[in-house]
């Protein structure tokens, strides 16, 4: 066994929730190593074809990963993990919200930013004018939809992608949204905390509700904090230097300042250490898999 894989009572958790063949495409590589195998590429963020050899064929454990991924076998696994965890209490329920950016890879800065060009057209005044044609019009929507459901977008960082991210008290993430780099945190975060879905393993529905939240100044909005009240989620989220100043100018008028739990604060670098995960810091392309736009839209 090498550094890092799973041990035997991590894999008699996640056994019962494997796949099995149906016996009509042939026999599965055993699904212990190659989840070893994935697990090692995450974990270091290395390219397929540089996994070691103890993992078998590197395209048997890309295909596995790829399937998982697609059928959404990796979130059944989550799910269920997380719900025994969350019986036997061992989920903190102090959470943290947070975001980071992650660097496109330069195969994926030549998708070109504006619509094709427009065939050049008279008109009554003789002068050309550039007349956009209904298959340009829908390349260019399909342009942005493809950005935006593979979270690639323009920033003060280039092309990037940025990663949402609500972790547990012990730097286990909850849920996850990506978008493209340029989507300014406080716009999802009421997404990614509707994206906490903790399933129960005796009757009822999933929790979804965590006892405290902390994030930076990026969520110190009222939308942010409104949506919290009205949840009943108690917050520690510090205020903006002009939003303090703009209270105090208004008198008693501007309110009362918002609750501020120092100590409490000081557990947010959970969250922070979650999103350090070094495949998605290293995001570096192999065969079959591309941080790049198709051709069709460069």
């Amino acid at each position: 066994m090498g550094r890092g894989d799973l041990t035997d009572a991590e894999w008699e958790r996640l056994r019962p929730f494997l796949p099995v063949s149906n016996g009509r495409c042939g026999r599965w590589r055993d699904h212990r190593q190659v989840t070893d195998g994935i697990l090692h590429r995450v974990r270091t963020g290395v390219q397929w074809r540089e996994l070691p050899e103890r993992f078998g064929p590197w395209k048997t454990v890309y295909e596995r990963h790829r399937l998982w991924s697609a059928d959404g076998t990796w979130e059944r696994l989550l799910q269920q993990v997380q719900a025994a965890a969350d019986a036997a209490g061992g989920i903190d329920w102090d959470i943290a919200v947070d975001s980071t950016i992650v660097r496109a890879h330069q195969h994926a800065a030549g998708a070109r930013t504006d619509p094709p060009p427009a065939h050049a057209s008279k008109g009554a005044d003789g002068a050309e004018h550039q007349a956009e044609t209904p298959w340009q019009s829908l390349l260019a929507r399909l342009v942005e939809v493809v950005r935006e459901v593979w979270g690639l977008g323009r920033s003060r960082g280039g092309f990037t992608s940025k990663l949402h991210l609500s972790a547990d008290g012990r730097c286990r993430p909850l849920s996850l949204v990506i978008t493209g780099g340029q989507r300014a945190d406080c716009t999802q975060f009421t997404t990614v905390l509707e994206k906490i879905r903790v399933p129960r393993t005796r009757p009822g529905r999933p929790r979804t509700k965590p006892d405290s939240l902390a994030a930076d100044k990026a969520y110190s909005n009222g939308p942010c904090r409104t949506y919290l009240r009205r949840r009943g989620i108690r917050h520690t989220i510090p205020e903006k230097s002009d939003s303090q100043a703009a209270r105090l100018r208004k008198g008693s008028c501007g309110g009362r300042p918002p609750g501020f739990d120092e100590e409490r604060y000081k557990k947010r670098n959970t969250v922070e250490r979650a999103t350090r995960c070094r495949r998605a810091a290293t995001a570096s392309p192999s065969p079959g898999e591309t941080c790049s736009i198709p051709s069709w839209a460069r």
